[in-house]
């Protein structure tokens, strides 16, 4: 592809221009086109195809019409180069100054990175081999008055990449690649469970009662049915009323919200995909998760080994996703890290065990909670392979089925990267045990936090199953190398500049 830099552009602004002064120059060039009789932000362009797609399956003498981003120029005199693209890719342009009338020269000299325009032409190949569109015509389709972000090094600062994601699109092709992936691979999600007879549905993102996880909800008030309501902070009870009424195969693929901490795994509006299958359990929901993302890996990762890298592309780790994935005993792994007579201590002695293991607990843990935080800050932040972590503390776990003669639940939780990427349920379908269940982990404070609604609803009978979720915002990290959790969403939640 030809580089081309903004140094190059026909206009006189230089590197060291401010931005105020290259901002008057193209509001000089605005009012220049209009003083031509051109509208300088257009109006419906007949396109044939896109730069990307031009340049992907590209033959010679073919008439093409296309627009997009001006995204680099090479004055030459005579003629001129340039770059057309958009997030998809980008295709380069030839034009033949001497065969412009004069209007239309003078309008291309008011042109610059930045700006969208269609062109119309005839495809060739240069003496160096590059794909090139001939142009006969061009249309202005947007002036633009601020100019983008270096060609070269695009955004160094990451917050400003997060807070102007239009400019990190712009001048960082591999993060509008990144994007473009997520897009896709969300697709290829859905198309994943169709294919396997799962139908998508949607419930309320609005709820009375927030239920499905323990977390701490936002909180608002609708007006007209003087009512408070939160924002979801999981989909569950809902998806479970819909096996009730005779839904088998259902997933829900979107929002959640929780009023808890941000870091770079955490965002308080995330993405995630539950899934209930009626008449499975969690061992055949694990193995659907397990074949769905080798199916992602294998289709945009080009195999199972993904390399992360740091700053400067050095590899810091390859997670392998060879098949089969390792299971793994809950209580063994932690035995594992924290002493085979672990479970045998005291909870007091256990409290001390984390003392000497360097895992920090508040004073308010349960004993279940101190036992969680060995496996959090040992076992988990230490797995990077894939593994599913099964038979899981029934404390943890209050919407999943209880191991037959044991305290722990029919449960997986998959952990990948250092992180649960996907927790797995034999859902729980007795409505007493579930009403047990419920108000113990309220606490004493039934009447606000527990969905009595639900258990009625459980009471009409909801058939055995095995339900998902998967975090997609954490899967996309893994499978694209992402270090944060907001490099993989378009627009994450950043405390407002004072």
């Amino acid at each position: 592809m030809t580089v081309m830099s903004e140094a190059a552009t026909p206009s006189p602004q230089s590197p060291q221009s401010t931005e105020a002064e290259l901002i008057a120059i193209r509001r000089e060039k605005l009012a220049r086109l209009r003083d031509l009789g051109i509208d300088p932000y257009g109006s419906r362009f007949e396109v044939s195809t896109s730069p990307g797609a031009l340049r992907a399956d590209f033959t010679e003498g073919k008439h093409v019409k296309i627009a997009g981003r001006l995204i680099g120029l090479r004055d030459m005199g005579k003629s001129v180069f340039f770059e057309l693209g958009d997030v998809l890719g980008s295709i380069q342009g030839y034009l033949g100054m001497k065969s412009l009338t004069e209007e239309q020269a003078a309008a291309w000299k008011c042109l610059d990175r930045g700006d969208w325009i269609g062109i119309e032409g005839e495809t060739f190949l240069t003496r160096t081999g590059e794909p090139t569109v001939k142009v006969s015509s061009f249309t202005v389709l947007s002036k633009a008055l601020r100019p983008m972000p270096d060609k070269f090094h695009g955004l160094a600062d990451r917050e400003t990449k997060y807070r102007k994601r239009h400019l990190d699109l712009m001048g960082n092709t591999e993060s509008a690649k990144l994007f473009v992936t997520r897009s896709r691979m969300l697709a290829e999600i859905r198309r994943f469970f169709q294919d396997r007879g799962f139908l998508e549905v949607e419930t309320p993102m609005l709820q009375d009662i927030p239920g499905g996880a323990a977390a701490r909800p936002f909180e608002t008030y609708h007006n007209a049915l003087g009512m408070p309501l939160t924002l979801r902070i999981a989909p569950e009870l809902f998806l479970k009323r819909l096996l009730v009424g005779g839904f088998t195969k259902i997933f829900e693929l979107n929002r959640n919200f929780r009023n808890e901490g941000i870091s770079r795994r955490h965002n308080p509006e995330f993405t995630m995909l539950e899934a209930y299958w009626a008449f499975s359990d969690f061992e055949e929901m694990a193995d659907l998760v397990e074949e769905m993302t080798c199916q992602l890996a294998e289709k945009f990762c080009g195999g199972l080994k993904i390399e992360h890298k740091d700053d400067e592309g050095n590899v810091t780790r390859t997670i392998d996703l060879t098949r089969p994935w390792r299971r793994a005993n809950y209580h063994d792994l932690i035995m594992g890290v924290a002493g085979a007579d672990f479970f045998e201590l005291t909870p007091a002695e256990r409290r001390a065990k984390c003392d000497e293991l360097g895992v920090q607990l508040s004073a308010a843990m349960e004993d279940h909670e101190v036992v969680q935080q060995v496996f959090e800050k040992k076992v988990e932040e230490h797995t990077f392979d894939p593994c599913f972590v099964t038979r899981v503390a029934s404390e943890l776990v209050p919407l999943a089925k209880v191991t037959p003669g044991g305290k722990t639940v029919e449960v997986y939780e998959l952990i990948i990267n250092g992180q649960e990427i996907s927790p797995g349920y034999s859902e729980l379908n007795d409505p007493d045990v579930q009403r047990q269940r419920l108000e113990h982990q309220a606490g004493g404070e039934e009447e606000q936090k527990v969905d009595y609604d639900f258990i009625e609803t459980l009471e009409h009978g909801m058939p055995p199953a095995g339900g998902i979720g998967i975090g997609i915002d954490r899967l996309v990290m893994m499978l694209t190398g992402a270090p944060t959790i907001r490099d993989v969403v378009l627009f994450p939640l950043l405390k407002r500049r004072e």
